[in-house]
């Protein structure tokens, strides 16, 4: 049986790249045949990343870009349509958890940059791209929500605030852009291990003050498996296939949607 090439001839931009989620995506989306512009901060860690795209025989570009800054983000989108091609598909990924502390203690200066790029960012790059997809009457784009941002966890103020206002957008740039032939869903990962989360435990652990996370990655797996009710963790290349279908016209009479990616947690 051939391979699927849903995305063949067709360019797709991915912010936060050269993290766990954003590579697999983008390695997803060659594999399935679309051209990829790489955007993230390190033009080093997007050198690494592109090797990565060999054998798929796609185009690979890699722009540094801050989110934060608009003209940054028009920089890098007028630089993929020009070397690249129009952008089809926008994975719109980039963030950052910022500290871990209960919100009477939550730092001011961290709130305000956690905001800035899970939340602002997001907005910079939904604009900059499906401000050309409307032109085109043509395009579909998936946010990186969190399932913080469908339930609120404690401890995690500026996070869990960025990602509601990531699905709240995703519902509001939906409506907007619905009338322009153009698709905006989310996705809202829980936690994927081993990963990103594993590096922070001893940080957690005394924000938290409970055992609810370890420096052992065992002792984390045993207490987060314990509430989830598929009964295991996530795995980071689980993500790539949603965001695949979103993006695809597998899906093409669903927008507006931010789907968690949860075992069942909800």
């Amino acid at each position: 049986m051939s391979e699927t090439k849903r995305f063949a001839g067709k360019t797709a931009l991915v912010t936060g790249a050269t993290g766990n989620i954003g590579l697999a995506v983008a390695r997803r989306l060659a594999k399935e045949g679309s051209h990829v512009v790489l955007l993230d901060l390190d033009q080093g860690k997007l050198d690494e990343a592109a090797k990565q795209f060999a054998e798929h025989g796609v185009k690979v570009k890699t722009v540094v870009c801050d989110v934060t800054n608009y003209a940054s983000v028009e920089e890098a989108v007028a630089y993929a349509e020009k070397n690249v091609g129009p952008i089809d598909l926008l994975f719109n990924n980039a963030g950052y958890q910022g500290a871990f502390a209960p919100i009477h203690e939550y730092p001011v200066e961290d709130f305000q940059r956690v905001v800035d790029i899970d939340l602002v960012g997001a907005f910079h790059v939904l604009r900059a791209v499906s401000r050309r997809m409307v032109a085109r009457r043509s395009g579909s784009i998936v946010n990186t929500a969190s399932m913080a941002g469908l339930q609120g966890p404690p401890n995690m103020g500026a996070y869990g605030s960025s990602k509601f206002g990531v699905v709240g957008l995703t519902q509001v740039a939906s409506k907007d852009l619905a009338p322009h032939n153009i698709r905006v869903n989310g996705i809202a990962p829980a936690l994927m291990g081993p990963g990103f989360m594993w590096d922070r435990q001893t940080e957690l652990q005394a924000a938290t003050n409970t055992q609810y996370f370890s420096t052992d990655p065992e002792t984390v797996k045993k207490e987060m498996v314990a509430g989830v009710p598929m009964r295991r963790l996530g795995d980071i290349e689980e993500i790539p296939g949603t965001v695949a279908f979103l993006l695809s016209e597998d899906a093409s009479y669903i927008t507006g949607v931010t789907m968690p990616i949860s075992g069942g947690i909800l």
